[in-house]
């Protein structure tokens, strides 16, 4: 985050300054994961009030609160906290002459893409990409306050509940370059059908200016049809698009290999996580970095290097009774599970190995 007195804050969020601090660190809402001489935003949640916790937050390493009201420590009060984080947020995010924002959102393969483009983005300049899946209203302006004057390069996954969400999102940190990777059923119950949840993603390539890239899933009908909602240049990915795979090749574990192909060059990938589907999320974080002008060769470098550091996402452990363990316990929507299940398949046919599946439940789907 840039240098910011607790009353240049306040000036900035409408609030009042409560003491006398100088934050240079980033954004926290929880004290097991500080931030050294960052803002403690205190959420009052169903359970837990964060106000409670400003003692402990400053003993973590805070200098200052954001709050709803005063605290024992140095503290903006406002009249909401949420609201307040984004407009910080905006504020920073257009302080930042030099950076380069990127946006992405889909149903399913948000975090495993923004992973691969932050492998690939930082072996280009310091790079600051959304940690885990803080990818709602609190984890977008937290991802942006963790930027500094030093980062070259901002990639902010997007998720959305309802339409309206994203454009929100896209106010707190403009993209230049935005993607959506698909559009499925995850979250059908509150959107009530794809073609909702197809405009509702739609958002963020409306939010692009006719000087940003929206990246697009030409393989996906709701997806490719987007194209028109956007003024900014199109680049696609998939089968037969712009950016592509070619001379696909999976091992006995499921990782895939390719052949990356981009205006009529091409580079080599060798994929470190398991499932064809990675292609796709591969695909479109090439496409993002393709679009913004990172070399092929430095592309394919980053994607072959990635291990994306988001858990419990098709994580492999190779136990020493010989057996492998395949972790995709994070989240599931009955796209990702069939692809969860494509890969066990496959290693049972590529490498004749006894598999087993085991399953739990998927919610948020309705009827």
């Amino acid at each position: 985050m840039i240098t910011m007195t607790l009353a240049e804050i306040a000036e900035v969020v409408g609030g009042t300054a409560h003491g006398d601090a100088t934050v240079t660190g980033g954004a926290f809402i929880d004290t097991r994961t500080p931030e050294a001489d960052g803002l403690f935003v205190a959420i009052v949640g169903e359970r837990v009030d964060g106000h409670d916790f400003a003692e402990q937050a400053v003993a973590a390493g805070a200098v200052a609160v954001l709050g709803s009201r005063p605290t024992s420590v140095p503290t903006v009060v406002v009249d909401d906290v949420v609201t307040a984080l984004g407009d910080l947020a905006r504020h920073v995010h257009d302080e930042l002459a030099g950076l380069t924002t990127y946006a992405l959102t889909g149903s399913q393969g948000k975090t495993g893409t923004k992973d691969y483009l932050a492998a690939i983005l930082e072996g280009d300049g310091p790079t600051v990409a959304t940690r885990g899946n803080f990818n709602n209203e609190l984890g977008v302006p937290l991802t942006v306050l963790r930027a500094g004057l030093e980062t070259k390069h901002l990639v902010v996954e997007m998720g959305a509940r309802g339409v309206g969400h994203i454009a929100q999102l896209c106010r707190i940190a403009p993209p230049d370059v935005a993607a959506v990777i698909n559009v499925g059923t995850a979250h059908i119950g509150e959107f009530g059908s794809r073609e909702a949840i197809a405009q509702a993603k739609g958002e963020i390539v409306e939010a692009l200016g006719a000087e940003g890239t929206a990246v697009l899933n030409a393989d996906d009908p709701l997806v490719a049809a987007m194209a028109p909602r956007t003024p900014g240049t199109l680049v696609t990915f998939g089968t037969d698009a712009m950016v592509r795979a070619t001379e696909v090749f999976t091992d006995d574990l499921g990782r895939p290999s390719f052949d990356l192909q981009w205006r009529g060059s091409g580079a080599s990938v060798h994929l470190g996580q398991l499932g064809n589907h990675q292609i796709e999320n591969a695909l479109a974080a090439a496409a993002m970095a393709l679009a913004n002008g990172i070399d092929l060769d430095a592309v394919a470098d980053g994607l072959t290097v990635a291990r994306p550091p988001s858990r419990w996402r098709m994580e492999l452990h190779d136990r020493v009774d010989g057996s492998a363990v395949i972790n995709d316990a994070y989240n599931a929507n009955p796209e990702s599970m069939a692809a969860a299940l494509d890969v066990l398949r496959g290693i049972r046919r590529q490498a004749g190995r006894r598999t087993i599946a085991v399953l739990g439940e998927m919610f948020e789907l309705g009827d």
